[in-house]
């Protein structure tokens, strides 16, 4: 049986492994809510790594399902880190079932679907992998506002998800994965051949542009309710949003390329953004 300080510090481990921006954000929680954030990460993390690195996935990824499935019925085990730190977090907090189960079917989307050929599929995908972490740490965050919330949380994970399509169109290339849907591309006359020759043209900067301009336009709608969100929530869920759509700007300003290294955000840049906030 995994020691319940031990479990949440493993997670602890995966975000900080994982997301330097998420970390940074949500360290800024007292101590029992940050433990929780941890754990809802783990989890998430866990069924991303089942999609992008497991030896076959949509047997693991069911067998992921039918193991929430049963843990929530009580029945887990306590030898694995992050059941045992989730079962913790769900006996403190009033959690959103469906926001986890459609994670999962999020995940699941990545192994039938590789192409999006509209600005609504998009949407739809990335509300399942990105909008539904929000979903689940509202109950932690604010559980008295998880109404008035609600359209924020979701508008902030598309956000987030669209930034993060935009400073991974390169990786996800190697991955045979475009999620730049075909309509933005057809409308700037930019080919699905184009964008494999990995090179930054004026039409490859429009496209882009035309999502950046969606995720700013979500980023501006989850800003519209934060000062709902409890003083001691408000700055890390704040933070995250600023952090993100911080990394917009650091993509222009390395000329559009997303085919070399990832862009990212500095710790001193988030230290001044922080201190903005």
């Amino acid at each position: 049986m995994v020691n319940l300080n031990l479990a949440y510090k493993q997670c602890e481990e995966v975000i900080q492994h994982h997301s330097k921006t998420f970390y940074k954000a949500f360290s800024l929680l007292p101590s029992k809510k940050r433990k929780a954030v941890w754990a809802v990460y783990a989890f998430c993390r866990i069924a991303d790594d089942i999609v992008d690195e497991g030896k076959k996935p949509k047997e693991e990824l069911r067998k992921f399902q039918e193991e929430f499935e049963g843990f929530l019925k009580g029945s887990f085990s306590h030898e694995n880190f992050m059941w045992v730190a989730l079962h913790d977090t769900f006996k403190h907090y009033e959690m959103d079932i469906q926001a986890f189960q459609d994670m999962i079917k999020g995940q699941g989307m990545d192994l039938v679907k590789i192409r999006y050929h509209s600005m609504d599929e998009v949407l739809d995908y990335s509300y399942h992998v990105a909008s539904t972490v929000g979903l689940m740490l509202l109950p932690i965050l604010a559980p008295k506002k998880k109404a008035v919330l609600r359209e924020g949380a979701i508008a902030l994970g598309l956000g987030m998800q669209l930034t993060n399509i935009l400073r991974d169109i390169g990786e996800d290339l190697g991955r045979d994965r475009i999620y730049v849907p075909k309509d933005i591309m057809q409308k700037h006359h930019l080919t699905e051949r184009d964008l494999q020759k990995q090179t930054v043209t004026p039409e490859f900067i429009r496209v882009w542009e035309h999502l950046a301009a969606e995720a700013e336009k979500q980023y501006d709608t989850a800003m519209l309710t934060m000062n709902e969100y409890p003083i001691h929530a408000r700055a890390p869920v704040k933070a995250a949003g600023h952090f993100y759509r911080a990394i917009l700007n650091k993509i222009r300003l390395n000329d559009y390329d997303v085919f070399g290294e990832r862009n990212f955000v500095s710790s001193e840049e988030k230290h001044a953004i922080l201190s903005q906030i």
